[in-house]
This record gives C-alpha cells, sequence and structure tokens, in this order.
C-alpha cells in the first residue's frame, strides 16, 4: 500500500532537505542574521517547494498540493530580487501549492521549510511532506537536516528522515542518499509515569504559551528540563523517544493551525504508537481544506501517558480562562 508514494516522498524530501542545506551555506552569514535578512530563508522555502512539487508533478499529475508558498510574493516590485534568483520553471512549481484542500480525493501537504528562525540560526527545521486521501492523512515523511541521528550523541552524525505510512509503523534513516536500505523502526518511549518523563516545546513563545507550559509540566510532576526547539522535529523526537510529550497551545483565540504544519508529524506520532489531539481531545481534522479550524492547538504523547496529559492540560487551560 502507498510503496510508489512512499519512495517519492522520501526522494522529494531527501531533495528538498539538500536544497535547504545549499542555500544555508552560500547564502547565511553573520551579516544576514545581525540585519535580520530572512532572504535566504525565503530563497530555501520557494526552492524547497518547486523542487518537491517538481518531483510530485512527474510522479502524480493528477494530485494536487497544498503548500505554504504562493510564487505572488516574488512577482511584485519589492520581490524583483528574489525573483531574478528564482526562474519561471520554479514558480510554475511552487504554484502547484495553491490546492484547498478538503475532504475528498488525495492531494499532498508540503512545508518546504517548516522552522524558519531555527533555519536562519542554524538549528532545528524539516521539511515535511505528506499525503492526504479522503481527509485522512496517509503517508508523512519529516527530514530534519540538523537532528542529530542519535540523540545520545548529540555532537554526532546530523540528519534524519522519518517515514510512515498508515498501518505500518514508523521509520528512521539517515538523510543521506547512501542509507536507502537502513531504515530502522521508530517507537515512542515507554515511560509510565508522568514525572519520568520531557517535554518538547517551541523555541519561539508565539508558537505556544510557554508559562503554560510549565503550569501542566508542574501538575504531571515534570522536573526534567523542557526541550525546545523548531519545526516538526519536535515530533520526530517524540516519536522515537527522545521526549514523550510536544504541546502546542493557543496563543490566540484568532490563530488557526495550518494542516502542512502537523499532518506528517501526525501519522509519525500515531504509527510510532504515540496519539495525537487537540486540547479537548479530538483528533486532528485534515479534511476541512488548508487549516485545522476544526481543532485548537495540539497535543502529542506517548500512549501510555497520554490520556493524563490531556487531564493535565484540560485542568491548567480552565484554572486560566
Amino acid at each position: 500500500y502507498l510503496a510508489k508514494e512512499r519512495a517519492v516522498a522520501i526522494e522529494a524530501v531527501e531533495r528538498a532537505s539538500q536544497v535547504c542545506q545549499a542555500v544555508f551555506r552560500r547564502l547565511i552569514t553573520a551579516e544576514t542574521l545581525t540585519k535580520k535578512d530572512k532572504s535566504p530563508v525565503t530563497v530555501a522555502d520557494f526552492g524547497a517547494q518547486a523542487v518537491v512539487n517538481h518531483i510530485l508533478e512527474r510522479h502524480f499529475p493528477n494530485d494536487p498540493v497544498v503548500g505554504e508558498e504562493d510564487s505572488k510574493d516574488l512577482q511584485d516590485e519589492d520581490g524583483r530580487v528574489l525573483r531574478e534568483k528564482v526562474t519561471e520553471l520554479i514558480l510554475r512549481a511552487i504554484d502547484r501549492g495553491q490546492y484547498a484542500g478538503g475532504p475528498l480525493g488525495r492531494h499532498w501537504t508540503l512545508d518546504p521549510i517548516d522552522g524558519t528562525k531555527g533555519f536562519l540560526r542554524g538549528e532545528q527545521f524539516a521539511v515535511c511532506l505528506a499525503l492526504i486521501v479522503d481527509g485522512q492523512v496517509e503517508l508523512g515523511v519529516v527530514g530534519c537536516p540538523n537532528l542529530p541521528y542519535d540523540m545520545s550523541k548529540p555532537d554526532g552524525e546530523r540528519g534524519v528522515l522519518m517515514v510512515a505510512v498508515k498501518g505500518q509503523g514508523a521509520f528512521q534513516r539517515k538523510l543521506s542518499t547512501d542509507s536507502a536500505d537502513k531504515e530502522t523502526p521508530v517507537h515512542v518511549s515507554n515511560v509510565h509515569c508522568t514525572s519520568d518523563a520531557i517535554f518538547c516545546e517551541s523555541v519561539e513563545a508565539q508558537h505556544s504559551d510557554h508559562s503554560t507550559n510549565a503550569n501542566i509540566a508542574q501538575l504531571l510532576g515534570i522536573t526534567k528540563p523542557s526541550v525546545r526547539m523548531d519545526s516538526q522535529c519536535k515530533y520526530a523526537s517524540v516519536a522515537r523517544g527522545d521526549a514523550e510529550i510536544y504541546l502546542r497551545l493557543p496563543v490566540s483565540e484568532t490563530y488557526v493551525e495550518k494542516i502542512w504544519d502537523h499532518a506528517s508529524g501526525n501519522i509519525i506520532i500515531h504509527e510510532a504508537g504515540g496519539r495525537v489531539s487537540d486540547i479537548n481531545g479530538k483528533p486532528l481534522d485534515f479534511s476541512i481544506g488548508r487549516t485545522l479550524s476544526a481543532n485548537k492547538g495540539v497535543v502529542a504523547a506517548s500512549a501510555e501517558i497520554f490520556d493524563k496529559v490531556i487531564s493535565a492540560v484540560q485542568t491548567v487551560l480552565a484554572k486560566d480562562s
């Protein structure tokens, strides 16, 4: 089931990850960070989306794509400098990502660089691609170019690709072209007591409420320091047991999560034996369109402690409201 899609998605994420790394090496300098110049990550975003969309079009020309980027940002006068770096072929490929999504048929959803600030800092970012069929995520691939392959060796080899197909488990491999036949299964932690758990949360406070996270951790008896990183690398970390809990709690009443930020991580966690829901315990609904408008926030955890985590989240949020 989905064998071709699995192979193509892996190829697409690998190629896009290579594009991102090449852009970082060539365009990121101390000056770009000092001046808060985001043009390198913009180039990488568009380049990664173009590469992925081109590969998907070649293999699945009838499948639409829900992608984050839109070439209109390159087409006005303010985008002239960037436009000079991007060809018409790339513009056309980028715009394959403008599909509206929905509950019927099959389409892909892509985040060419998830974790903009992590990318610019040379830290964690991810290339995320998922296949959605009739509103259900059936396949997810996450490429994490800067994530240590073995977290017990944080200064060791970096570059992880995780892949999951519904009903087939979750696997990781090194993010390199010579490791195609060296996938190993991953599974969430078997920690039974929440006091032994580790939080994995966003670096940026605007993405999740750190103070509320701390209150939830206290209620769960968690004393170990949180692991903070950008992007869907957090899902990957929970999936392979580096941490047990990922919370993305609402920071405003109006913010709505996007499907490309969670589709790949969602299925990888499930296939690794974990659970994912919103703060109300509802499964994430990828059938509505480009957003998760039926959901509020995200909670991912190993199955052993998931119910306790949801209970703590709801208790703390009820006190804060």
